[in-house]
């Protein structure tokens, strides 16, 4: 996978169509335990595409910081989420397709292609899932490292609301350091009650920090 780079293959297709405005979407967020989660529409203009665009899990941390900035300057971006309240009450899977439907909202799409194997219901235009669509479409990789970088600072910032958890570097995933401390300190606002750690610790009667 590593020797693949993303095309413009799918969005041509789409302008072939005469379909104009052609969004990548992605999201992500939808394993950790705490905090929202983001998803990001990104229209790319053929002659103005950021150089070495790709799967943002491809990329160091300092690269998606410099691609983040470009494609802020070259490209149309639209960023949402859904909050924790949402994907407690919604579930998880419906909660990113939220945050999807509308970042896509806030670009007038005539289409958008999307990363996975599923549509989301409410997108209000034509639609193509593409499977590891960060890996394959240069709209999608744009939407994917947009939206890790925005999610990434959220939680930089959480972290220094609700310190001990770690949140600045493990994005809020369940990683050891912010299990045992969900075990010391206890659970946050922040914290996804519907996810099975967090359910876990709460049942045990562990007090909520605030």
């Amino acid at each position: 996978m590593t020797g693949i780079l993303p095309d413009f293959w799918h969005e041509q297709a789409a302008f072939d169509r005469g379909e104009l405005r052609v969004v990548g979407v992605d999201e992500v967020g939808r394993g950790p335990l705490a905090g929202p989660v983001t998803a990001c529409a990104a229209l790319l203009s053929p002659d103005r595409i950021p150089k070495g665009l790709r799967d943002s899990k491809m990329l160091s941390a300092a690269r998606r910081d410099a691609l983040f900035d470009e494609i802020m300057d070259l490209a149309e971006v639209s960023v949402a989420h859904a909050t924790v309240e949402e994907i407690d009450t919604l579930n998880i899977l419906r909660a990113s397709h939220l945050a999807m439907e509308r970042a896509v909202a806030g670009l007038r799409a005539d289409h958008a292609l999307i990363d996975g194997n599923l549509i989301p219901r409410g997108l209000g235009c034509a639609a193509t899932p593409i499977v590891k669509g960060d890996a394959k479409c240069l709209s999608i990789a744009a939407a994917s490292i947009v939206a890790k970088v925005t999610r990434d600072r959220i939680m930089v910032d959480l972290a220094q609301q609700h310190p001990g958890y770690g949140w600045e570097a493990n994005a809020g995933y369940p990683t050891k350091a912010h299990l045992e401390a969900l075990q010391n300190l206890g659970v946050t606002p922040w914290h996804r009650r519907s996810f099975k750690p967090v359910h876990n610790i709460l049942y045990q009667g562990n007090s909520i920090s605030s």
